[in-house]
C-alpha cells in the first residue's frame, strides 16, 4: 500500500476520469450523486494526509469533504481513520468509488449512531458508503482493501461551527499516534472525603512499553467529563479563559513537571485561580496509576477525566470519566457567646447555610448587637425554642430581649450574598456601658457639586447628641476601580487599616439638637480631573469604629 502524494497526479487522474465515465453511465444514487459532485471539484479540495493528524474547521451545515486514495501494491490494504469531535457532536461519513473488489471494516471506540456497510461490491462503477457516524465521541475505522479505491470522508456540523482532528495511516504496524487504552478504561473512585478524593485505573499498555514518553494526567472540573482533551480545551477556551497557544490542554514536556499542579485562570495557566463555573484543575503525575485529589471543596459533585498523553506527539486517548461528590462538612460546634465580648463571624455566600451561635442568660435583661461589617445578613433569634426576633441587618442593630435567667437564646447568621459577608457580634446585660457607639440616622456621606473646584471637595455627614471622634480618610481611586471597592468595603475595619499618608483630619463633635447634628469639611490639595475615594470614621468612648459609606468625588477638570 503506498500513499505517495507526489506521485499521484497521473494514477488519480486515470482514476477519476473512469469514475466520471461510469457515473454519466450509470443512475445515481443519493450517495453517489454527493460523490460525483465531490470529484468535479476533487482538484480544489483537501487530501487527506497520511501518518499525520489533521485539524478540520467545520462550518455550521455546510459539509467539508476530504480524500485519499488506496493503491493496489498488495493483496489486503489496511488502513484506520480516527475523528475526534472538539465539541459538538458531528456526523461523518466515508464514501468509495472503486473499479472491482471488495472493502471490509468495521470501527471502534463510539457509543451513539453508528453504521458499517460491509458488502462485496462488483459493478465496477459502484459507489458506497461504508460507514457513517453521529455523536461526539472518539470514533476509529478499521478497514482494508483489496484494490485500487478513491475515498471520500464527509464531514457535517449541525449544531454550530466547531472543528475536529482526522488521523489516516496506513502504517498499522509500526505503532500507534495515540496512546493505548487499556481492556478496561474505566477509573474508579476508591476513596472519598471532605475535601479529597482517591483515583485509581489500570495501566495503559502504552506506559509499559514506553514509560520515558507517556504520562497520565487528570482533568478536574464542576460541569461534567470531557470525552477527549480536545473537546476539554474547546469547552474551556469557550468560557472566556485563555490558554498558552503552544500549551493549551495538550501538555508538552518541556513546560510540564510531573506532580505538578496547573489550575486555569481568566488570563493565563497560573497555579491558583477559581473561575465563574468552578475550580478546573489539570495534574500530571508521569506513569503513576493512583492519585489523590486535594483541597476540593466539601459537598460539591466533581467530574474527573484522564487522559493518557504520548509527549513526543501531544496525541492523548481518555478513560471513561468518573464523578463523585465529596462529603458534606461537618456541622461546627455550637459557638457560646459571653457577657460583653464582641466576635466577628464570617459567613460562607455560596452555601447560604445558617451558622450558630448560643447564650445562656444570667440577668432577666439583656441586649444583641449587631455590626454589619460586609454584605447583607440575615439574623434569627430564638428564645427556648421560640423565634423572638428574625430580619435583614444593616449597619449597626440592637436587640434588647426580656426573658428569666438562664433562658437559652440561639443566634442563626446567614449571608444572603453570593458572596461572603461578615458581622461583628455581642451581647449584654449593661445596656447603660455599650460598647459600640451610638450611631447617626444615616451613615451616607454628603458631596457638594457646587462647592467643587479642581483642587477641593466640600463633603459632609451627620452626627449624634454623644461626643465621639471622627476622623477622615482620602485616597486617589481608577474609574475601573470604584465597582470593586464600594462592593468589598469592610465596614468594621478602623483608622488602623488605612496608610498614615491617606489621613486628612481627626476632629470630636456632637449636638444636643440632632436637627444640628451635622458637620462639613472642605479637603484641600487635591489634583484636578481625579476621582477620590473619602471615608469617615466614628470612634466612640470605647474605642470601637464604624465607618461611614464610603463615597467617590471627582475633582473639576478645569476651572
Amino acid at each position: 500500500l503506498k500513499m505517495s502524494w507526489f506521485r499521484l497526479y497521473l494514477p488519480l487522474h486515470v482514476l477519476m476520469a473512469s469514475c466520471l465515465c461510469h457515473a454519466i453511465k450509470a443512475p445515481a444514487t443519493g450517495s453517489q450523486q454527493r460523490f460525483n459532485i465531490g470529484l468535479f471539484n476533487f482538484y480544489h479540495s483537501m487530501i487527506l494526509a497520511d501518518g499525520k493528524e489533521t485539524t478540520i474547521h467545520l462550518l455550521k451545515d455546510i459539509p467539508k469533504r476530504y480524500y485519499f486514495v488506496l493503491e493496489e501494491g498488495r493483496t489486503l490494504a489496511p488502513f484506520s481513520i480516527t475523528v475526534t469531535p472538539c465539541d459538538v457532536p458531528i456526523e461523518w461519513s466515508i464514501l468509495v468509488h472503486k473499479a472491482s473488489g471488495s472493502i471490509l471494516g468495521k470501527a471502534t471506540g463510539g457509543d451513539h449512531e453508528t453504521q458499517e456497510v460491509s458488502k462485496s461490491q462488483k459493478a465496477p462503477s459502484m459507489v458506497s458508503t461504508i460507514f457513517n457516524y453521529k455523536g461526539n465521541s472518539v470514533e476509529t475505522y478499521m478497514g482494508m482493501s483489496s484494490h485500487s479505491a478513491l475515498y471520500m470522508l464527509e464531514f457535517l456540523s449541525t449544531e454550530r461551527d466547531t472543528h475536529i482532528t482526522v488521523y489516516l495511516t496506513t502504517d498499522t504496524t509500526s505503532g500507534h499516534l495515540y496512546p493505548e487504552l487499556p481492556m478496561d478504561p474505566r477509573i474508579d473512585v476508591i476513596g472519598i472525603g471532605h475535601t479529597t478524593v482517591t483515583l485509581t485505573w489500570k495501566h495503559s499498555p502504552s506506559v509499559l512499553q514506553h514509560r520515558e514518553s507517556i504520562q497520565y494526567c487528570l482533568l478536574v472540573n464542576e460541569k461534567h467529563n470531557y470525552k477527549s482533551l480536545c473537546a476539554a480545551e474547546t469547552a474551556i477556551r469557550s468560557s472566556g479563559m485563555k490558554l498558552p497557544p503552544t500549551l493549551a490542554l495538550s501538555l508538552s514536556p518541556y513546560l510540564l513537571e510531573p506532580q505538578q499542579v496547573m489550575i486555569l485562570s481568566n488570563s493565563e495557566l497560573s497555579i491558583i485561580n477559581k473561575v465563574s463555573s468552578g475550580e478546573v484543575r489539570q495534574i500530571c503525575m508521569g506513569t503513576k496509576n493512583t492519585y489523590t485529589v486535594p483541597s476540593l471543596t466539601p459537598d460539591t459533585q466533581y467530574y474527573f477525566d484522564v487522559f493518557v498523553v504520548n509527549l513526543l506527539t501531544n496525541a492523548s486517548a481518555a478513560y471513561t470519566g468518573t464523578f463523585a461528590r465529596t462529603l458534606e462538612e461537618p456541622e461546627p460546634k455550637m459557638m457560646e457567646l459571653k457577657d460583653g465580648k464582641v466576635i466577628q463571624v464570617v459567613l460562607d455566600g455560596k452555601k447560604q447555610k445558617f451558622y450558630s451561635l448560643q447564650y445562656q442568660a444570667r440577668h432577666k435583661k439583656i441586649q444583641f448587637t449587631f455590626q454589619l461589617c460586609r454584605g447583607q445578613v440575615r439574623v434569627h433569634i430564638t428564645k427556648n425554642g421560640k423565634t423572638v426576633a428574625s430580619e435583614n441587618i444593616s449597619g449597626l442593630r440592637h436587640f434588647p430581649l426580656k426573658g428569666k435567667l438562664l433562658d437559652t437564646y440561639l443566634v442563626q447568621l446567614r449571608s444572603t450574598e453570593d458572596f461572603n459577608s461578615s458581622v461583628k457580634v455581642q451581647v449584654s446585660p449593661h445596656f447603660h456601658k455599650p460598647l459600640f457607639p451610638l450611631l447617626p440616622e444615616s451613615l451616607k456621606i454628603k458631596s457638594f457639586s457646587k462647592l467643587r473646584t479642581c483642587n477641593s471637595v466640600t463633603i459632609a455627614w451627620l452626627g449624634t447628641q454623644e461626643e465621639s471622634k471622627y476622623c477622615v480618610y482620602k485616597r486617589r481611586i481608577e474609574e475601573d476601580q470604584v465597582w470593586r471597592e464600594l462592593q468589598s468595603a469592610d465596614r468594621c475595619s478602623g483608622p488602623e487599616s488605612r496608610h498614615r499618608s491617606e489621613k486628612v483630619l481627626c476632629k470630636y463633635f456632637y449636638d444636643l439638637n440632632l436637627q444640628r447634628a451635622v458637620t462639613a469639611e472642605t479637603i484641600k490639595g487635591l489634583d484636578a480631573g481625579t476621582l477620590y475615594l473619602f471615608d469617615v470614621y466614628l470612634l466612640g468612648p470605647s474605642g470601637i469604629p464604624v465607618r461611614y459609606h464610603s463615597k467617590v468625588v471627582k475633582t473639576r477638570k478645569k476651572c
